[in-house]
């Protein structure tokens, strides 16, 4: 309920207040009724179609811990790559960017029809389901960074972006 009307010239502020009062509750229903509509032919949230093809899945950019460049820091911070299709992918000469440009570039690595793989910072050994870009530094910005997946032909084929690391996120981006 409106707590005071404004005098207006050419009306009274009886006139103002009623206009107010008679007008509110129509617009209210007209909005409510075009909500209800629009709730009515979109998908609930939790339903959202997952991203189709190949995709970046979640990005942990900012690994749990300190940031002190050992391995198991550097391997904290890793992207997902999803292949949502119904086909196996050959990743050979897909490449992982970030905005200053260091690159990763996939060797012969096949993707199976939904599945993942995860690419690691740090050292290690490729295995299924996990490949490392073995660096002794850390790719990911903590403040804001931007993961592109480029296909061999230097197409871009994904991307996801996230802002600064805070105790609500965890340095956790989920791209889908």
């Amino acid at each position: 309920m409106i707590a005071s009307c404004s005098t207006f010239t050419r009306t009274t502020q009886k006139e103002h207040c009623t206009r107010i009062r008679t007008a509110a509750p129509i617009a209210l229903v007209a909005a409510t009724a075009l909500a209800g509509s629009l709730l009515a032919t979109a998908a609930p949230a939790t339903a959202a179609a997952h991203k189709g093809g190949l995709h970046f899945g979640a990005i942990q950019y900012d690994g749990p811990g300190k940031d002190d460049r050992t391995n198991k820091s550097l391997n904290a911070e890793w992207v997902n790559i999803h292949n949502n299709s119904k086909q196996k992918v050959q990743l050979k000469g897909y490449k992982v960017k970030d905005n200053t440009g260091f690159t990763y570039t996939f060797g012969s690595y096949t993707i199976g029809a939904g599945k993942t793989v995860k690419l690691r910072t740090g050292k290690g050994k490729n295995v299924s389901g996990t490949v490392h870009w073995n660096r002794g530094s850390y790719v990911w910005n903590n403040t804001g960074d931007k993961a592109r997946l480029i296909k061999p032909n230097g197409k871009l084929q994904a991307s996801c972006s996230w802002g600064k690391s805070t105790p609500k996120n965890k340095g956790l981006k989920n791209c889908h």
